[in-house]
């Protein structure tokens, strides 16, 4: 549509008749919904329109506090619960078990319960949050400073050095026969002459005319074989096999059975027998379990446990020779060092890792 035309003002009922009377209306309109809403607003005080509510809304002030006391999950998860105990290490099961005392573990759950968000300085060497259990090592059978036998004096009596002789000798004899009967190692080459490369070419034409002339021979056998068979007429079953294989697999069935009541009967009959053999068994393991615990504490005595790559060898016994003997200290000769003796020694007790050994 276009636009409205406008009216001519040349005269004045132009004028009466084009002017708008759009804000009257409006005016009117409003003051009449003010009328019958009860007044207009704007006339009314702002303590009259407002108020403030001084009456206490408990459950709304619980909820509100509730809210706000809200934790989530993933902090939930992070705290820590007081009814479960935490689970004290392996390191501390030892100690307790070899001291056997229960102060030390009482001080580390009291500082385990502690909760782990509390700020301590990393570098106070002086603070007690920093202190940690060190692990106690087991106590050794084998002595720090073992003493010699009399043998191996700078001036011993005859018989005292020719037993520490002997067993000297002894040892180094078993470690010879040891070496000498033990399994021989796997040699890195293996003796013999190299091969030119026309004979091994040689050797593998040889190879392949042998495995082809074997396979016509087995060709040629099985065609003979092929023509001689002759297709086998099948015998034909009457009903008198028939049954008579019936009741033979009867029978075999029933002196299955009798043959399976009569192996039960006997085991039952058996049970005291094997009662006693299950006992007898128990009495061997118990004294195999303690034949070992004896073993392994007069192991413990001689050797360490196995702790690194490399097992522990022992120092030879440092006996001197007949003619070594002289009966002085000023013509004694040197044949061993304090810090290699105490080198073996900690290693024997357990306390460092063996080291590889030296030829």
């Amino acid at each position: 549509m276009g636009k409205k035309a406008k009216g001519s003002r040349k005269g004045k009922k132009a004028w009466r008749a084009n002017i708008s009377t759009e804000e009257i209306e409006d005016f009117f309109e409003k003051s009449t919904k003010d009328a019958l809403s009860g007044g207009s607003l704007q006339a009314l005080s702002s303590d009259s329109l407002f108020y403030e509510d001084k009456s206490k809304d408990l459950a709304v002030k619980k909820k509100i506090e509730k809210h706000r006391e809200r934790v989530l999950h993933y902090d939930s998860l992070l705290q820590k619960n007081q009814f479960v105990k935490p689970v004290p290490s392996s390191i501390l099961k030892k100690c307790s078990k070899n001291r056997k005392t229960v102060s030390n573990v009482e001080v580390v759950n009291q500082d385990d319960n502690k909760d782990d968000s509390t700020m301590f300085d990393l570098w106070n060497d002086k603070g007690e949050d920093n202190k940690q259990v060190k692990k106690v090592s087991k106590p050794t059978l084998i002595p720090a400073v073992e003493v010699d036998p009399p043998g191996c004096s700078f001036n011993p009596s005859y018989e005292s050095h020719q037993d520490t002789l002997a067993s000297a000798v002894a040892e180094e004899m078993q470690k010879v026969y040891k070496k000498e009967l033990g399994p021989e190692p796997v040699p890195l080459t293996v003796p013999g002459e190299a091969i030119a490369e026309e004979d091994m070419y040689f050797l593998d034409v040889d190879d392949g005319n042998d495995d082809d002339d074997g396979n016509l021979e087995d060709d040629d056998e099985n065609e003979d074989a092929g023509s001689e068979k002759k297709p086998i007429k099948k015998k034909r079953v009457t009903k008198v096999e028939l049954n008579k294989r019936a009741r033979r697999k009867e029978q075999l069935k029933k002196e299955a059975e009798a043959k399976k009541i009569k192996e039960l009967s006997k085991e039952i009959d058996s049970i005291p027998d094997i009662i006693q053999e299950i006992e007898q068994e128990e009495e061997e393991k118990k004294k195999r379990h303690l034949r070992r615990k004896v073993a392994k504490q007069e192991m413990l005595k001689t050797r360490p446990p196995r702790i690194g790559k490399h097992k522990f060898e022992p120092a030879p016994v440092q006996v001197l020779l007949s003619e070594e003997i002289t009966g002085s200290i000023r013509k004694l000769k040197g044949c061993c060092t304090l810090m290699k003796d105490r080198y073996k020694s900690l290693e024997k007790r357990g306390l460092i890792l063996p080291s590889k050994r030296r030829n």
